[in-house]
């Protein structure tokens, strides 16, 4: 279902991280992945787990003229896109525990700028290199509604970025670009093993799931691909669940 097209993903680590199973995804499904690296570092990691011939651009998303050149990078090295695939958040490890109100003012703008603002910054962009029709497909988590013990100010921020999701739709619609959110389960991912106690945080989900397993990488990153295709064209500004109905109870 996405046969022919080129799709952006932004955001794998390594093999277990979920935008890893979304460019899987796309790639079973027909598409062509492009990756972004932040730095040097995570390009090496990157290069040992991709084929050869993959396509990697440069974008630190904290950076708003990082973002423009990969944009025009990727304009004029590869054309036109069809999809972007944000899958990026941050938050220092020190944020995550205790209680909220120990929050740092500039703890609490570093998530917002890497885990929300990003979205935007990077819709602004890229909306310039998506052909018509194109979609966005961002990731975010049940912290967004209920607070999650050690989640903390990333909850706050990645309730920012669904709100940012519902304002973006409604702004890009008009130029025929679809943006959507995934409410991922939890999965044992880089990130998720930054929160504390985050082995509790896992088999809690997995209990709470109505078939008592774990969601995986793989059905996030099918759920990527539909929404990135022409098969969801009436689905925008939305959050859609697949954490097999852990926010069901």
């Amino acid at each position: 279902m996405l046969k022919g097209q080129k799709i952006l993903v932004m955001g794998v680590a390594n093999k277990r991280s979920i935008a890893w199973g979304c460019a899987q995804a796309i790639i079973a499904a027909g598409g062509d992945v492009i990756y972004t690296y932040q730095n040097e570092r995570i390009k090496q990691k990157l290069l040992k787990i991709l084929p050869a011939e993959a396509t990697l651009v440069a974008c630190d998303v904290s950076d708003d003229q990082a973002i423009e050149t990969a944009f025009q990078t990727i304009k004029t090295e590869i054309g036109m896109i069809d999809g972007i695939v944000h899958a990026i958040a941050f938050a220092n490890r020190e944020e995550l525990e205790g209680v909220v109100y120990e929050t740092s003012r500039a703890g609490y703008l570093l998530a917002q700028e890497i885990s929300a603002y990003s979205l935007i910054a990077v819709a602004k962009y890229g909306r310039l290199i998506l052909k018509q029709p194109g979609s966005i497909v961002t990731l975010t988590y049940f912290g967004s509604e209920r607070a999650i013990p050690n989640y903390n100010v990333m909850g706050i921020a990645k309730a920012s970025l669904e709100a940012s999701v519902r304002y973006l739709a409604r702004d890009l619609g008009a130029e025929n670009i679809r943006v959507n959110a995934i409410s991922a389960g939890a999965i044992k991912t880089l990130a998720v093993t930054g929160v504390k106690d985050y082995r509790a945080l896992l088999d809690e989900s997995e209990r709470r799931t109505v078939d008592g397993q774990s969601v995986t990488i793989e059905e996030v990153g099918n759920t990527a691909s539909f929404l990135l295709s022409p098969l969801a064209s009436g689905i925008t500004g939305d959050v859609i669940y697949v954490d097999k109905g852990v926010h069901l109870i």
